[in-house]
């Protein structure tokens, strides 16, 4: 693997966003077909909205020769990343991990994560948390592969879609 296999994962800047749009509407793009239109449409929404946000503590990009192929946002509680305090969650959550189709299997969500735990961990935070749904299959694999474990105190509800909460101990987890 030359120079140009490289992928690096870096803090995104204000030039890589509309690349990150492009990467996460793509990376989402598959659900759409799942999504009846009246679910669809809000989460398209929710997902063009967080790029602007201001609320992720990092906005991560990985890189591949030169060209933003993923991403994701890590908050620093529930109430950051969803408005819900009453989740009650005060460390990182990651949110609106995306890779680009084009370069799946190749590790990125992966190195995605790991950076996420690194800077959690560096934050004094002892665990990492995110939600997903089970139209999410092949994401819930990786992460259940990767440690995480189902929280099931932090559920919550969109709709009627159960979005589950999982989490990773930092301390004890072997993806660092």
């Amino acid at each position: 693997m030359g120079k140009s296999d490289e992928i690096r994962i870096r803090d995104a800047t204000e030039l890589d966003r509309e690349a990150i749009l492009e990467v996460m509407l793509e990376a989402y793009e598959q659900y759409r077909t799942v999504l009846p239109s009246a679910r669809w449409e809000p989460y398209r929404e929710s997902i063009r909205a967080s790029v602007d946000g201001d609320n992720p503590a990092a906005r991560l990009v990985a890189e591949l020769a030169g060209k933003v192929v993923g991403s994701v946002q890590l908050f620093l509680s529930s109430e950051a990343a969803y408005g819900m305090p009453e989740l009650g969650i005060q460390s990182p959550i990651i949110r609106f991990l995306s890779v680009s189709p084009a370069v799946r299997g190749r590790g990125i969500a992966t190195l995605l994560i790991q950076e996420s735990a690194r800077r959690s961990l560096a934050l004094g935070a002892t665990t990492l948390h995110l939600h997903t749904s089970d139209m999410m299959e092949s994401a819930v694999r990786l992460y259940e592969r990767l440690g995480f474990e189902r929280a099931f105190d932090k559920d919550m509800r969109n709709g009627d879609t159960l979005v589950k909460s999982y989490r990773i101990h930092l301390q004890e987890a072997a993806l660092l």
